[in-house]
């Protein structure tokens, strides 16, 4: 079994599996003139061969344990019917969904196959191509981070707009996180046919929530969603990345049924490993500004990570996604530093 599929059954290795998220991206000068190739974000996303080819990068150069689909989580809500753009230096804009009439023009969940097809042959291409070790990753956004910016029309600093529509018509914004959970169903069901052997569910914004709505709006949509893709392809791990839950990472794993819960570095791994690997494998967490400082305290700090987890079943990663401004040649020494 490959090393990052042993992990997420429950087994502790001597070394742990690695992969960093946003692994294929704008560090990499090999990703830099794909991009380039594709002629602008969205068209990679939807170019099989491109998307195919920005994800094997990095697994051709560090030899990474697991590769992850290069998209975007903002796919879903432009498959459901919103219009979806890039602005050069301010990133994502969708034509927000914040009234009973917008909510009533979007498509329903199943209808997101078409548009999202592309994406389903990047994961086919993918699992011919990578080695026979190598785990592929598919993933989506939870609900509550795909509406935040759905809601919104944008990324927002504080999720305001989110919130306010929560305040003012929860049953609207109700409605709006269900119709965003299906259409999550489906896209995770479809990639795992198409391939992929692991997902992970990405709620950047869970930090947001406090109390009993981080319990209504975070953890029990990644239940439900969890226990779909289990009714649908038994046997399929789940990762679920609540960022941001501090003290509620405890108990993750019970809440949500996934085999993995990523970790932000909010946490210390010491406190992971005594609170949240006890429930299952945790995944975690390398601050990402050490990639871009490098020295000794990458060093010493990677071996931190992976001393505090050696008790328990664990994957290396980062806190957060690898950030553009980091040196390639510090991921070598991250690595170097993990397996010896």
């Amino acid at each position: 079994m490959k090393p990052l599929l042993r992990a997420l059954a429950g087994e502790t290795l001597p070394v742990p599996p690695v992969w960093m998220m946003r692994q294929a991206g704008r560090y990499l000068p090999e990703y830099r003139a794909t991009r380039e190739r594709a002629g602008g974000f969205l068209d990679l996303c939807y170019n099989p061969d491109l998307a195919a080819e920005v994800t094997l990068q990095p697994i051709r150069r560090y030899g990474f344990d697991a590769a992850i689909l290069f998209a975007d989580i903002l796919l879903v809500p432009q498959a459901l019917g919103a219009e979806l753009w890039f602005e050069t230096g301010e990133g994502p804009r969708l034509s927000p969904v914040a009234t009973p009439g917008a909510l009533a023009a979007l498509r329903p969940p199943g209808a997101v196959h078409d548009t999202l097809a592309p994406i389903y042959e990047t994961v086919r291409i993918l699992a011919r191509a990578l080695p026979p070790d190598v785990a592929l990753i598919g993933f989506a956004g939870a609900p509550w981070t795909v509406a935040t910016y759905l809601i919104a029309g944008r990324g927002t600093p504080d999720q305001a707009p989110a919130h306010a529509l929560k305040a003012t018509d929860r049953a609207l914004f109700e409605a709006i996180l269900e119709r965003i959970e299906g259409a999550t169903v489906e896209y995770l069901s479809a990639q795992a046919e198409a391939g992929a052997e692991v997902v992970k569910l990405f709620d950047s914004w869970a930090g947001a929530l406090e109390g009993e709505e981080f319990d209504r709006y975070c953890l029990a949509p990644l239940r439900r969603i969890t226990a779909a893709l289990r009714a649908r392809h038994p046997g399929l791990p789940v990762i679920a990345f609540p960022r941001g839950a501090g003290a509620r990472y405890a108990g993750a794993h019970a809440a949500t049924g996934a085999q993995a819960i990523a970790l932000d570095d909010g946490v210390s791994p010491e406190w992971a490993a005594a609170e949240v690997q006890t429930g299952g494998c945790v995944q975690g967490n390398l601050p990402s500004r050490l990639l871009v400082e490098g020295g000794q305290a990458l060093v010493e700090e990677t071996r931190r990570v992976v001393r505090a987890f050696s008790g328990g079943p664990h994957i290396f990663n980062l806190g957060h996604g690898i950030t553009p401004d980091a040196d390639p040649d510090n991921v070598h020494r991250m690595l170097e530093a993990i397996r010896g």
